[in-house]
């Protein structure tokens, strides 16, 4: 198959007809929207005039330490409902991976618990589906606990069905001993809500993301987990449940990394623009330019930050 190649998105592009081939925008949230609980300089200026032109926006997010109302309130703070064009925002626009995690596993008609590595914002949203799950938070132990789980001393729930491993603060090796130990029995799901290495953020703090913590269950577990975030279809399924009119090839999915949001769109036929405002930078495209085993990693397009993007729109 050809290279692919990466264009700057510019006016000619915008006047190809670019815009009238769309309905729908995609959007990752993290590193595009915004940065920690700071909107990026144009996010929201550029986010209303995509609204305007008639574009629907689908907030679309790895990120599964806020439940879809917690991210709708992130939303609202932040401005990027449209107050001046009178559509309220629901949580339908606002597809995460704990959500997508909850619609898996209901289409597998599950009925047992859920032993969570996570936050509320997974809990929350098994709650409000009223799927059972073990308590989260902190799981410490003594200095004489491997000593007793030699003994055999570790009490694990009957109920558990599945092990959902998602970004979790409070990780520890009691976590891990619990998780793998729930998944020596093969009949128990291993779910991951993503793969992503690391957060987006600014200078030279790396913080790690939910993916390390997958990895390291599927070490030590011997097992590999269903990864239900993108670039995984399950997201696209979930959101196809959601909106079933939507057609994917007249859809833009805007992100910062390649390995997810980018791949994800390549992937199943979604228009892509990378953003440089988060995790990948241009130069990493240019690499992956020349290379045909990542040619999916290239995006259709390119931006510095999406408020580049509103002096094209109806412009």
């Amino acid at each position: 198959m050809p290279l692919r190649k990466c264009v700057n998105f510019d006016k000619k592009v915008a006047s190809s007809g670019f815009f009238n081939s769309i309905d729908y925008v995609l959007t990752d949230c993290d590193g595009v929207l915004w940065m920690g609980n700071d909107a990026i300089p144009g996010s929201v200026e550029t986010i209303h005039a995509l609204k305007k032109s008639g574009k629907k926006i689908i907030y679309v997010t790895n990120n599964a330490t806020k439940s879809r109302e917690k991210f709708l309130i992130k939303c609202k703070k932040l401005g990027f409902p449209d107050l001046a064009i009178f559509v309220a925002l629901t949580m339908d626009d606002v597809i995460s991976t704990a959500f997508v995690a909850v619609e898996y596993l209901k289409s597998l008609n599950f009925h047992k618990k859920v032993y969570v590595l996570g936050t509320s914002g997974i809990t929350d949203e098994l709650t409000s589906a009223g799927i059972r799950h073990l308590p989260i938070g902190p799981d410490t132990c003594t200095e004489d606990w491997v000593d007793e789980l030699a003994l055999g001393e570790l009490p694990l729930d009957p109920e558990v069905g599945a092990v959902l491993v998602g970004f979790d603060q409070d990780f520890s090796y009691p976590k891990l001993t619990k998780a793998a130990s729930y998944l020596f029995n093969p009949e128990i799901l291993l779910l991951a809500t993503n793969r992503d290495e690391q957060f987006p953020s600014e200078g030279d703090i790396v913080i790690p993301g939910a993916g390390i913590f997958v990895t390291a269950v599927e070490a030590v577990a011997g097992r590999e987990a269903v990864c239900l975030g993108k670039p995984c279809k399950h997201m696209l399924n979930c959101i196809k449940l959601v909106h079933p009119d939507i057609d994917f090839s007249r859809c833009l999915m805007i992100g910062d990394r390649l390995n997810t949001d980018i791949l994800l769109g390549t992937q199943h036929g979604l228009k892509t623009l990378l953003v440089g405002t988060g995790i990948n930078s241009i130069e990493d495209v240019r690499g992956y330019e020349k290379s045909e085993a990542n040619r999916l990693l290239v995006p259709d397009y390119y931006l510095p930050r999406l408020g580049d993007l509103k002096k094209f729109i109806n412009g």
